[in-house]
């Protein structure tokens, strides 16, 4: 999955709420081969592993919770599976993952990446995602609140604060690198290290969407705009 679908918010750039239901979710990304963010890609796949019969819980996680605390949680899906033990399976964190992660603390190198689990003291689950920087979230096995996963995938599609309707990102994983679109700055990581690249116009940007992460929508002409602005925000600000 994390090699096939691309991790993509351009739904939430065109003003658009990704929905959550099965059938929507089947639809966009198998139908019409588009990609999409956690509770799409989880989504998808829980259901793929339920039809085929294996035990799945959904759970609500919390991005960065150690910095943002408990309103963190939600932010994120990701899924428990039971197979000869229990497994942490993500195919929606944008790809540090290759397979699934046994829910028990340690660490394992997935080319760029070192993953890793461990228990916090107020008796989360913690996943990390090491490479350049470290990033991850923070779960309870237990089933996820619905309510709230649905809260958060409406604040995180419409809020301006929110990190989806400020900017835009792709992702797509390779069995050995990853590479990350966010606004211009197409970033490809492998065990040699990072290399950064700026998208000049908006042609540029529909065939690097198309070439590099297989999302070919013309309704990303319409974004160009929003991306070329918030890109010279950012790097007038810093320089």
């Amino acid at each position: 999955h994390v090699t096939s679908i691309p991790f993509e918010a351009l739904d939430v750039q065109l003003g658009l709420v990704p929905s959550l239901e099965p059938d929507a979710i089947f639809d966009k990304l198998v139908r019409r081969r588009r990609g999409g963010w956690c509770y799409e890609m989880n989504g998808l796949f829980g259901a793929a592993l339920e039809a085929i019969g294996f035990s799945v819980t959904r759970l609500s996680c919390g991005v960065m919770r150690q910095d943002g605390g408990d309103e963190r949680m939600g932010t994120h899906l990701a899924l428990l599976v039971a197979c000869d033990g229990t497994w942490l399976s993500d195919v929606g964190f944008g790809g540090s993952l290759l397979e699934p992660l046994p829910l028990a603390a340690g660490e394992r190198h997935d080319a760029p990446y070192t993953v890793s689990l461990r228990q916090t003291d107020d008796g989360y689950w913690r996943f990390s995602e090491q490479a350049d920087t470290s990033f991850g979230y923070d779960f309870r096995a237990e089933p996820a609140d619905e309510a709230l996963l649905v809260a958060q995938r409406d604040w995180q599609a419409s809020h301006p604060a929110s990190n989806f309707t400020v900017n835009f990102v792709a992702q797509k994983r390779h069995p050995d690198r990853h590479l990350v679109l966010r606004g211009r700055v197409l970033t490809e990581r492998d065990s040699e290290g990072t290399t950064a690249h700026t998208i000049g116009d908006a042609e540029d940007f529909i065939t690097t969407l198309a070439d590099r992460f297989g999302i070919a929508d013309p309704r990303a002409h319409e974004i160009w705009p929003r991306v070329e602005t918030r890109h010279r925000e950012l790097f007038e600000a810093a320089a």
